[in-house]
């Protein structure tokens, strides 16, 4: 087990909205900083929370790095109004690190088949729309693509966007996917189902991505991994994560964690010192 003192990480993923409303957010931070997780990045995935993101980040500078977005699935019959407003933030501080999460969500569409064609549809624009947004700003780009991945490619080959600037989060697919996105430029970022033994594809994705590019993130309060599988998840059990694939690759995992870190930072444009 790695002395937590020598660990310095940051969990690339997360969404603090439910430990703030709870009252819990200081002691998520302060768990989270005893683990050794001293930065995580709060992701947006509808408007009512850029604000709470913003003001978090403000409060806890340097620690809390926010990005704004919306998600695929929360998109409301006015997104084209939320999405309007989106550069604007952008222009004020502090700033988002990023666009996200966007994307395509093909998990959650109806058992009807006929009501699939206008809720995709509405996902692509929103998707292109966001997109766009990040080609203009020259921002990363946060992407959720469950079950929807050779759209999503698509869509971003189309967009101009940078390749280097986005990261697959919640990575679902298997290794073959994961080399498409590696050489374009993307990178993948992955979850606590890297633990999971009905995940085996994922692990390997991890495994063919390898270091130069990794992120890990907990995507909390979803995806405890194992052995607190369907417990509520928190940044700090990005500690669980990192350990398991350390093992799984054969690395210490101060070494995993010190690249990993080095990864998230560089990829979200982050201070290379913590707090």
């Amino acid at each position: 087990m790695a002395d937590i003192k020598s660990l310095r990480m940051i969990d690339s993923h997360c969404h603090l909205n439910g430990f703030a409303k709870s009252g819990e957010l200081e002691s998520v931070i302060a768990r989270a900083k005893a683990a050794g997780v001293d930065r995580m990045i709060t992701v947006g995935t509808d408007i009512s929370d850029w604000r709470i993101y913003a003001e978090m980040a403000a409060a806890h500078k340097g620690v809390v790095y926010w990005t704004a977005g919306l998600h695929p699935t929360e998109l409301s019959d006015d997104w084209e109004d939320q999405i309007a407003v989106l550069p604007s933030w952008f222009a004020a501080e502090p700033r988002p690190v990023a666009i996200g999460e966007v994307g395509l969500d093909y998990f959650h569409l109806p058992k009807n088949k006929d009501e699939d064609e206008p809720i995709v549809e509405r996902q692509k624009n929103a998707f292109r729309a966001q997109l766009e947004i990040a080609y203009q700003l020259d921002c990363p780009v946060v992407v959720h693509a469950r079950k929807s991945f050779a759209d999503a490619v698509a869509m971003i080959d189309a967009s101009g966007v940078d390749w280097r600037k986005v990261v697959f989060h919640c990575y679902s697919e298997g290794p073959a996917e994961i080399r498409t996105l590696n050489a374009k430029g993307a990178r993948a970022s992955f979850t606590g189902t890297i633990t999971y033994k009905n995940a085996a594809n994922v692990l390997e994705a991890a495994i063919a991505q390898g270091l130069d590019r990794l992120m890990l993130e907990t995507d909390s309060p979803y995806l405890a991994p194992e052995p607190l599988r369907g417990k509520r998840c928190e940044p700090a059990l990005v500690k669980l994560t990192a350990e398991f694939l350390a093992g799984k690759m054969g690395l210490p995992v101060e070494k995993l964690c010190a690249v990993a870190t080095s990864n998230t930072a560089d990829f979200f444009n982050l201070q290379k010192d913590f707090p």
